[in-house]
């Protein structure tokens, strides 16, 4: 057996790999043998679901700001949706979703799903590798981190990990992850922060005691023999087969449809008492540079496909959690490495762009949309890009404090950055009420400029909602160009005269950011 491929399956140090009832298994920290384990899991503490969309999903097919369709019919002919076959959802007249999107929209209707516009970060990039690395590390696009996001945030929840672990107050992995091996997400700072379960095909055999087939080989026989010892020591996998046995699902999930049986895994874990408290699965496929429409039927193709299973997944999970009594626990997040041109191809699909929507699901959020259609420029060359409302990092600083209840003084630290919080989680003793206030406050316009179109300066005219206040300047592509304005304000309205030097001629957008609410503008330089 090659070396790469004995590490694939023993991990370096200590991640060794067993099966859970057809999915394999590998926990990623040594496991100290303590009492304890047959204590039930309390059943009040809050679960993150990580939906990642692998390979970058083009947000303007996928919730369509039908404000602008004239444009993107222009501009994106090759892949434009029929604007009589869009899902409309209550209460938006903007915006309409894709119609495979049918579950979705029913979810959205019942207040169960959240839609945050435009979420991206200064200066784009669009490498695969790079940018999926920046998401689930939470650096910017200048840092390389060693750690991830979420990784960060279990260190700092449980500390010292793995020494002491599992033990009577945390007895389950801290994290799970469904589809590959453990992404550099779950990556702490001195190691991985919980198990991965490499394959859906495989999770069953561990529930009902079983392994992979090894190799009938030298190798594989040794292979059998250091899985049968992992097994043994690591009390993972028999608090992971508990919680299954614990529980079952009460609906049926779709067949043929990967992203439905990961869910499926995990909505019965949850409900079996496992304490887990950050799962991650994946959905791969969404870089449609060709074929991502059917030329004859644009409602037709790889990504109609991709988010039918992604509607259809979420619709059963989403009835699975409150059938097993366990909905207010749950919340869901959809995200992708970034999103999709505004110019179509020639090959029925479209290329690497930068922001893109995200979508949360849970019966613990306020519901509706964050932020403001995307704005469209009314002639856009192949560079041009959606300009990012919403930096990704305000999205975890969000959920680490309103949903896990970090304190706020302690999210510097994890997220390695000042990100104000949005208005997004309802059902939760950690949200103030000033987030339902700056909600109601979403639909001013908080920035202005004059004049616009403009020479060599403009006057940026904005509100603060008081605390840390930032106006950034994007070029069309997504680069920032400069920050004219960072710092805490008190609440109140503020002027400032930008001289824009040698920007050459063309136009921009400004970003607001003043506590939870972010809005663009687009300016002119002639």
């Amino acid at each position: 057996m090659k070396r790469r491929h004995f590490i694939q399956y023993t991990a370096a140090g200590v991640a060794l790999p067993t099966l859970l009832n057809g999915f394999s298994l590998r926990a990623l920290a040594s496991s100290p043998l303590a009492g304890g384990l047959e204590a039930a899991s309390a059943d009040n503490d809050h679960v993150l679901v990580l939906i990642q969309m692998g390979g970058g999903n083009d947000g303007l097919n996928t919730i369509v700001p039908i404000d602008q369709y004239d444009r993107l019919n222009r501009l994106r002919p090759q892949v434009i949706l029929p604007e009589n076959k869009l899902l409309s959802i209550t209460g938006q007249d903007k915006l309409a979703l894709h119609p495979a999107m049918e579950g979705v929209r029913g979810l959205y209707d019942q207040g169960l799903m959240q839609i945050v516009q435009s979420v991206g970060y200064p200066n784009p990039n669009y490498s695969h590798f790079r940018a999926t690395d920046i998401w689930l590390t939470g650096s910017s696009a200048e840092e390389v981190l060693g750690t991830g996001w979420a990784g960060r945030y279990l260190a700092h929840e449980y500390p010292n990990y793995p020494a002491g672990y599992p033990n009577l107050t945390m007895p389950d992995p801290l994290s799970l992850e469904i589809g590959y091996s453990q992404s550099v997400m779950f990556q702490g700072p001195a190691t991985g922060m919980g198990m991965a379960i490499t394959d859906p095909e495989y999770f069953y055999t561990l529930v009902e005691g079983g392994q992979a087939p090894a190799p009938a080989t030298l190798a594989g026989e040794q292979l059998s023999y250091v899985r049968l010892i992992a097994s043994q020591s690591n009390l993972y996998n028999a608090v992971v087969s508990q919680a299954w046995n614990r529980s079952e699902n009460r609906v049926t999930y779709p067949d043929r449809n990967y992203l439905a049986q990961q869910l499926k895994i995990v909505a019965r874990l949850i409900a079996g008492g496992l304490k887990t408290r950050i799962y991650l699965v994946h959905i791969d496929g969404f870089d449609t540079h060709d074929n991502q429409v059917v030329a004859s039927d644009h409602t037709l193709g790889e990504h109609a496909d991709l988010l039918r299973q992604l509607s259809t997944a979420m619709t059963a999970f989403m009835r699975d959690i409150k059938s097993l009594g366990v909905q207010n626990r749950v919340l869901a997040m959809t995200f992708s490495e970034f999103g999709r041109r505004i110019i179509a191809n020639n090959s029925n699909g479209t290329d690497h762009g930068s922001a893109a929507p995200v979508m949360i699901f849970g019966h613990g959020i306020e519901g509706g949309v964050i932020g403001h259609n995307p704005l469209i420029p009314g002639s856009a060359s192949v560079d041009d890009n959606i300009p990012m409302q919403t930096d990704f990092r305000s999205l975890y600083a969000t959920l680490m404090q309103d949903w896990f209840c970090v304190p706020s003084e302690d999210l510097n630290g994890i997220s390695l950055g000042e990100f104000p919080t949005l208005p997004l989680i309802r059902v939760n003793s950690c949200v103030p009420d000033t987030i339902r206030q700056l909600n109601e406050q979403a639909g001013k316009l908080l920035l202005v400029n004059t004049p616009n179109p403009f020479g060599q300066s403009t006057r940026l005219t904005f509100e603060s909602v008081g605390g840390q206040t930032m106006i950034q300047i994007f070029d069309r592509t997504g680069r920032l160009i400069t920050t004219p304005v960072s710092q805490y304000l008190e609440a109140g309205d503020y002027t400032y005269d930008w001289d824009t030097g040698t920007l050459p001629s063309g136009s921009y957008y400004a970003r607001l950011q003043t506590g939870s609410l972010a809005q663009v503008r687009t300016l002119l330089k002639l």
